[in-house]
């Protein structure tokens, strides 16, 4: 905060001339900085730093974590990644979120479990963050950004006859239908609005089933090369709220649109389809986007929705996909 004082002469017609008395008046003024050469500070009911000095949800420390991070959703995935490690630095586990930590052919890389759902990704990558980017002894954030390599691999279900059982797409897009990225400022200035219009209309959605108002963003370009190369389809990829009525799925509970995912194989937009669904993407490449990271995400369809099959023993093949991605990154 600056002072300044300002100096201004009395005109005042009360001042009788030819005196040869001059009066001013002094007023205050005051000068805040820019709230960008602000340092932002964190109290800790919005960052909560466990007594170890851990990040809460995670329990990992911020020198534990590598610039390099693969995410999968199940926990016991984490050590299917890890064995391809030569050493271990650290391991944690809390709830459902399991992380290693190690080196992989001279990359140091962190792999942590996220559980389902974009809500968890909101945890994960909120803390994520925080760890690279916030000063965990002052609290304010840190000068220089860090900006971390993220990718999720994961399953999948195809929507389109190129994505047969057993297909790994890597996803250049997301549509979230979670909302997620609707509560954080910023949202519009990253997301696809054109495509985003285009899908809703293309959907004929109204009411209670665009409440969520989904969103449509785009992955690292460069992450997205340099994984997916010339073996990944690259795809499209829908990130639903739900594993059954968001995906179409219907059991005993029918569907408000009987018809979604037939107009979802349908949609076509700039030479762009949509290629599978899955439940954490959007949050992904969106929170990514807005925090300065890279990421994207690589899936294995293990469904394929438009022919009807499925392979319930996708865990024997799924370190093929480990294996690609660990070379890459």
């Amino acid at each position: 905060m600056l002072f300044f004082l300002r100096k201004k002469k009395d005109t005042s017609s009360e001042l009788k001339s030819g005196s040869g008395v001059c009066i001013y008046r002094y007023s205050l003024i005051v000068k805040l900085k820019p709230f960008n050469n602000m340092k932002k500070y964190f109290p800790s009911s919005e960052l909560i730093i466990n007594e170890d000095g851990s990040v809460f949800h995670l329990h990992v420390k911020p020198e534990w974590l590598a610039d390099k991070v693969i995410l999968v959703g199940d926990p016991g995935r984490v050590a299917l990644v890890a064995s391809h490690f030569e050493n271990k630095e650290c391991e944690v586990e809390s709830r459902e979120f399991k992380t290693i930590t190690g080196t992989y052919q001279g990359k140091r890389i962190t792999v942590v479990s996220t559980g389902i759902g974009c809500d968890n990704i909101d945890i994960v990558m909120n803390e994520l963050d925080a760890l690279a980017n916030i000063d965990f002894e002052t609290r304010e954030e840190k000068p220089r950004l860090r900006s971390l390599e993220l990718v999720r691999i994961g399953t999948c279900g195809g929507l389109q006859p190129y994505t047969p059982v057993g297909t790994f797409v890597c996803s250049e897009k997301s549509i979230g239908f979670d909302g997620l990225l609707n509560f954080y400022a910023g949202r519009n200035s990253v997301c696809d609005l054109p495509m985003e219009r285009a899908f809703l209309n293309h959907m004929g959605w109204s009411g209670n089933m665009c409440a969520p108002a989904p969103y449509v963003i785009d992955a690292s370009t460069e992450l997205i090369d340099r994984i997916a190369q010339n073996d990944m389809v690259r795809g499209v990829t829908i990130a639903a709220g739900g594993f059954f009525g968001p995906q179409g799925r219907e059991l005993r509970v029918p569907l408000a649109d009987p018809h979604q995912n037939e107009k979802i194989e349908k949609f076509e937009y700039n030479g762009y389809h949509i290629t599978n669904f899955e439940m954490e993407s959007s949050a992904l490449a969106g929170l990514s986007r807005l925090m300065g990271h890279k990421a994207t995400t690589c899936c294995m369809v293990i469904a394929n929705r438009v022919a009807g099959e499925a392979d319930p023993s996708y865990k024997n093949k799924i370190d093929d996909l480990i294996q690609l991605v660990i070379d890459r990154i």
